[in-house]
């Protein structure tokens, strides 16, 4: 999981699993396979460098 913050400046963990896409229009909007959505203050590069900072951790790659 990655941690986000909301527009209401609400901290969340988001399941990387569970996402569907990511886009920027202009805020950052995540779309879940379930339908819902969330928008997010971090920006589509913010969200990958956590994405890649998480699975560095978990496959232990430098």
């Amino acid at each position: 999981m990655i941690k986000l913050t909301k527009l209401d400046n609400s901290s969340i963990l988001i399941n990387l699993e569970t996402i569907k896409y990511a886009e920027s229009v202009p805020d950052t909007v995540l779309r879940f396979l379930n339908g819902d959505s969330v928008i997010v203050r971090e920006s589509l590069e913010q969200i990958e460098s956590s994405v890649l900072e998480l699975k560095r951790k978990i496959f232990k790659t430098p």
